[in-house]
């Protein structure tokens, strides 16, 4: 058992440090979080330099890595800023479905548009009644001689109003089951009947663009449905066994931005005439902090593995992502604490990493989702005796 990066993966953890220090500027990221506004530039450069693209395939135009390179560079950008991270290495959102599933005109079309044209994409499953229960989506791709018709509503879709095209999730036929019948259909944003609208005021992430979407009488022929229609749920389960490990190295990196803030205040911060890190109680909350993120860390490297080893494990991954959002939960909450007064206001970047934590807790599945997932998985024979 080796620990090790290889001196490639040292490479890619270094450059994406530098890059991120280099470009979130605090200037940015204020203004970023105070006016909701996307980093168009900032997204265009580390796409240019490949950070975006790092699990496209060469012959696509992307660098062809894994996953585990993916959770190197996901780390290093939260720990410096969560939201522009999120844009930055969320324009590609989705296109794990057109590596996974898609066909041979689907990948040279859209992932081309991603390498070669700057182009954004997104994934929509998410519905006003169907979030953790996406088995109850309501949105229509309904077959119509030659075409297909898609109608519905779709919410909380990041890159909704920035996006080129965006794979959507919608019914097609009732099944015997009700995760039966679903397909994914891409849609682009210039075609008519497609409408999104900015989602503002959202607690944290302010610099990532999300969306509410609406397609009426939206038209695409064949070529844009995804895979095999009706088998959408399964190809949904595959793509968050990819980006469930992700999510979990946001958290990582989150923790670990909040926590250095942190040590180096508590250096600083004196009270009773000494530096309130000759406490034992700050002491013990540093250590307990330190503990927690290494621990979410090698989890979270473990699921990044073993995805890009082909050797996928759904509850491993949902272990990273619950273990590694509470992670970031807890330490950006200490974090708060231990700066007191002063973690409460905005010129200090705890504040920022507080309110940015909690996504990693909800999307991609919440945590109790994904305790689900484990818990399953470990009873699967009491489960399916007993018909749940």
């Amino acid at each position: 058992m080796d620990f090790k990066l290889t001196p490639e993966q040292i490479d890619i953890k270094k450059a994406a440090r530098e890059f991120a220090e280099n470009e979130f500027s605090p200037e940015l990221m204020e203004e970023c979080d105070r006016e909701e506004g996307y980093p168009m530039e900032v997204v265009k450069k580390a796409r240019d330099l490949g950070f975006s693209t790092i699990k496209i395939p060469e012959e696509y135009g992307g660098m062809g890595l894994t996953l585990f390179e993916e959770a190197l560079i996901t780390e290093e950008f939260y720990r410096v800023s969560p939201g522009i991270g999120n844009a930055c290495l969320s324009s590609t959102f989705g296109t794990e479905l057109l590596i996974l599933f898609g066909n041979e005109e689907q990948k040279e079309k859209y992932l081309r548009w991603i390498t070669e044209k700057h182009g954004i994409s997104a994934m929509a499953t998410t519905e006003p009644e169907a979030g953790s229960d996406v088995a109850n989506v309501k949105m229509k791709i309904v077959k119509e001689g030659d075409e297909w018709v898609i109608n519905g509503v779709k919410t909380f879709i990041t890159n909704g109003t920035v996006c080129d095209f965006v794979l959507v999730l919608g019914r097609t036929y009732d099944g015997e089951k009700r995760h039966h019948g679903l397909t994914f259909a891409i849609i682009e944003s210039k075609m008519k009947g497609f409408k999104a609208t900015k989602i503002k005021n959202k607690l944290g992430l302010r610099a990532s663009d999300t969306a509410e979407i609406v397609l009426k009488d939206v038209r695409v022929g064949d070529e844009n449905i995804l895979g095999e229609p009706g088998k959408g749920f399964y190809y949904l389960m595959e793509f968050f066994n990819h980006t469930r490990p992700r999510v979990a190295a946001q958290a990582v990196g989150i923790a670990q931005g909040a926590f250095e803030l942190t040590l180096n205040y508590v250096k600083e911060r004196k009270q009773f005439g000494k530096p309130i890190a000759a406490f034992q109680h700050t002491q013990f909350k540093i250590a307990e902090m330190a503990t927690r993120i290494q621990a979410a860390r090698l989890l979270t490297y473990q699921a990044a593995w073993q995805c890009s080893i082909g050797e996928r494990k759904p509850e491993l991954s949902s272990m990273a992502k619950w273990f590694a959002g509470e992670t970031a939960v807890y330490v950006a909450d200490w974090a708060v604490q231990l700066h007191g007064g002063y973690g409460y206001v905005g010129d200090y970047a705890v504040e920022r990493f507080y309110r940015d934590a909690k996504i990693t807790e909800l999307y991609e599945g919440t945590k109790e989702i994904q305790k689900l997932v484990i818990a399953r998985t470990m009873l699967r024979d009491v489960l399916k005796k007993y018909g749940d």
